[in-house]
């Protein structure tokens, strides 16, 4: 495959973000069933519920679609950053949106008590930036691409959050030669605009980079819409339509080494 540039999606990509939410979630649960007598795995799922529905209701909805953060990010994010004005807006909505979220969870399986969903709410940030997960073969291919390939991260979310997020795991960021947040670029993936802005930063056209990212309809459908190869990480096993269809699908990162080669085993 004779490509110049690798671009990588970071969440559920490179950094095993699902396993940070869900543990930072079972360990919020844990400690309200424990003062409660609550079903933590229940309480979990009703504040995920709580917090999706009040995320859908606010002003800020679409603009948050169209960066692409999503509801459970909203329950840690402080959104300081980013010059869009919907920025501010949801700076001073994530406090009482993270209480509500909380209160409502609890409420939802009887326990009426605010001050506790205050103090959830609280405890479910500290608990996630305690999670910085990575992948076992993030490094590994992040090391065998490096040096061969122009790498560029290209990356949905709030600045901020995604600054901490790889403050979380330091290795990550000096691997590439840009990074690109959505919230600071002012469209998240799939639009073809952030994708060519990506590829315009590496001084390539389309075919000359290949995409890498767990979302079909963020990061295969934008690779797609420009004439970029994609390949989608399917890790779960999930089953797909023929709605959005990725060049190559692989199982884990190591998959993409193959793909690449003989470049990369050009570098034994």
């Amino acid at each position: 495959m004779n490509k110049k540039a690798v671009l990588f999606d970071l969440d559920d990509t490179l950094l095993w973000d699902d396993r940070s939410v869900k543990e930072a979630f079972e360990a919020t649960c844990q400690a309200a069933a424990e003062r409660t007598g609550v079903n933590a795995e229940e309480l979990e799922a009703a504040v995920r519920r709580e917090a999706r529905s009040l995320y859908e209701s606010y002003e800020t909805y679409a603009f948050t679609s169209m960066i692409g953060i999503n509801p459970f990010e909203g329950l840690w994010a402080d959104f300081r950053e980013g010059e869009q004005a919907e920025f501010r807006q949801l700076e001073q909505l994530a406090p009482g949106y993270r209480k509500a979220a909380w209160t409502a969870g609890l409420l939802a399986l009887g326990v009426d008590d605010a001050e506790l969903g205050a103090e959830l709410a609280e405890r479910f940030p500290a608990e996630r930036r305690k999670r910085p997960y990575i992948y076992d073969e993030t490094f590994e291919v992040l090391d065998a691409l490096q040096g061969r390939y122009q790498l560029l991260l290209l990356t949905n979310g709030s600045p901020d959050l995604q600054r901490e997020k790889l403050a979380g795991v330091p290795r990550i960021a000096p691997y590439f030669d840009h990074i690109i947040i959505s919230g600071e670029f002012g469209q998240g993936k799939p639009a073809g605009a952030i994708f060519l802005h990506a590829l315009e930063q590496l001084g390539i056209d389309p075919e000359a980079g290949i995409m890498v990212g767990d979302k079909l309809t963020t990061d295969i459908k934008g690779a797609n819409s420009i004439g970029m190869t994609s390949v989608w990480v399917n890790r779960h096993g999930m089953q797909r339509t023929d709605d959005i269809v990725p060049d190559h699908e692989i199982k884990n990162l190591q998959e993409l080494l193959e793909l690449l080669e003989p470049a990369v085993e050009g570098k034994a």
